[in-house]
């Protein structure tokens, strides 16, 4: 089931698409499911990451991301010629 599970993550395959030696794609994906709901999953992984971490197995790396998103120049709140910004309702309006 866990080779099902890792094949199935590692590939990008559907559920549908798994080879037939890992058994019925159903089974897998139920059991993914069910251990999952159950905090099965969650419980694994914390200790697996505090047995390595003991053992001195991580290194521990953090990346942040800096991407730059741009909006298009009519959908950054520029002004157009003889436009004048909106206001909302309960603000007064200036002349």
């Amino acid at each position: 089931m866990i080779d099902a599970i890792a094949f199935k993550y590692r590939t990008g395959t559907p559920w549908r698409d798994l080879p037939e030696h890992f058994g019925s794609w159903k089974d897998a994906h139920n059991r993914l499911r069910k251990r999952a709901a159950d905090g099965t999953w969650a419980k694994v992984f914390t200790a697996l990451l505090a047995q390595a971490d003991a053992e001195g197995g991580l290194d521990w790396v953090v990346a942040v991301d800096s991407t730059i998103v741009r909006a298009h120049q009519h959908a950054a709140g520029s002004l157009k010629k003889g436009r004048r910004p909106t206001m909302p309702s309960d603000a007064p309006a200036v002349d």
